[in-house]
């Protein structure tokens, strides 16, 4: 059994690490140095703000850097690393402002919005009333003329912008007035585009009008898997007076120190590695409109984030090309959002996005032979096994 498990996880790691090309757009890859905090002593230990468990004084030095670190670099004045996910993070931030049958507007999952907001998600468990932004779908964002009507004639309790899909920055600014004007909380779910917006290349949506950023770290943010709010000092000592232990008891202390030393990175290198990830982005989404794909958005130059988006109608259709792509080393979603990020941290640019382009087309429209294409792509990949923006 120990065997089979060992040998399954470095299988795994064979496959998808050394012989794949990654365009999921939720996935990212940490640096050596963050991934080996997970494995440290850290990953024992309990702290509790009531001092009940003692030994701890260098874990609480730990939180306190990270929490500084994530302040800095998002110019925020509360922030908290303890949620276990971004999911946890966005029902913390839902449940501190809201109560049962308040009204809630976000993106709709049939525009690309989060499903774990709607129906059947955390709205569903607290309670609560959800209505959709009015969408365009051929622009892929808010209509905000439509959006800003609804606002004031419905009166909801909190908007949330960010999405899933989430090709171009939402129009916080040009609703915040709206949303306020009502009495409304403004937050941001951040999770596909917080390394965007700590690299200055999206964004910035504590300056635009939200009143807290949240979600997860492990999309265009190269932090381990978890979640973070950032928020302004009074949603922010809001909800840190409820987190615990309502949302969070042990809150993986190995995690918040990978995460700690990616906001470091993320200090360091997220100027330019954001701008990489947008211009490969673009690269990708160009080569692949030029070979024919339905690229979402060419009259707005296809993407201003990580994501391409492949307009094939649905995941029926989405999944049909996934699998293929997938017999041929290319891992992607059955929505065909394409992301970047893993690709640019691994040290490629825009010539290798234009290869990549090339190997999709080998797959979806000449319809060559999968395993051809595969040895090609493993034989790529291996040139880019290192992992860039990062400490040495």
């Amino acid at each position: 059994m120990i065997d089979e498990l060992l040998g399954l996880i470095e299988r795994h790691e064979q496959w998808r690490v050394r012989e794949c090309v990654n365009l999921i757009p939720s996935e990212n890859v940490t640096s050596p140095a963050v991934r080996s905090l997970l494995s440290s002593d850290l990953a024992h230990r309990y702290t509790s703000r009531q001092r009940f468990y003692m030994g701890t004084s260098f874990i609480d030095k730990i939180e306190q850097h990270g929490e500084k670190l994530a302040k800095n670099l998002f110019g925020c004045q509360t922030a908290d690393l303890r949620p276990l996910s971004g999911h946890l993070a966005d029902l913390t931030y839902l449940a501190c402002f809201t109560k049962p049958k308040d009204t809630v507007l976000c993106v709709s999952p049939d525009d690309g919005g989060y499903p774990g907001f709607w129906r059947k998600g955390l709205s569903r468990l607290l309670k609560l009333r959800m209505i959709r932004f009015p969408f365009s779908k051929e622009d892929v964002n808010i209509k905000v003329e439509e959006a800003t009507e609804l606002i004031l004639r419905e009166k909801p309790k909190v908007v949330i912008f960010g999405a899933s899909i989430i090709l171009f920055s939402h129009p916080v600014q040009a609703l915040a007035k709206a949303v306020h004007d009502v009495g409304a909380h403004v937050g941001y779910d951040g999770s596909h585009v917080l390394g965007l917006i700590a690299g200055g290349e999206f964004q910035d949506p504590l300056r635009e009008g939200s009143q807290a950023l949240f979600g997860s770290t492990h999309k265009s943010f190269f932090g381990p898997q978890g979640g973070i709010i950032l928020a302004d000092k009074e949603h922010g000592e809001a909800i840190k007076k409820r987190i615990h232990p309502e949302f969070v008891d042990n809150a993986h202390w190995n995690r918040i120190a990978a995460l700690t030393l990616a906001l470091a990175e993320m200090t360091t290198y997220g100027k330019e590695y954001a701008r990489q990830v947008v211009q490969n982005a673009q690269a990708l989404a160009k080569t692949l409109a030029e070979e024919g794909f339905p690229v979402a958005c060419h009259q707005l130059g296809y993407t201003r984030s990580h994501q391409v988006l492949l307009n094939y109608g649905g995941y029926r259709k989405g999944g049909v090309v996934a699998r293929k792509l997938e017999k041929s080393n290319i891992i992607v979603d059955s929505g065909v959002r394409l992301g970047v990020c893993e690709t640019t941290r691994r040290g490629m640019k825009e010539e290798e996005m234009q290869t990549i382009a090339l190997f999709i087309k080998r797959v979806v429209v000449d319809g060559e032979d999968p395993n051809s294409v595969k040895a090609d792509v493993i034989k790529f990949v291996e040139e880019f096994q290192e992992i860039e923006y990062s400490f040495k």
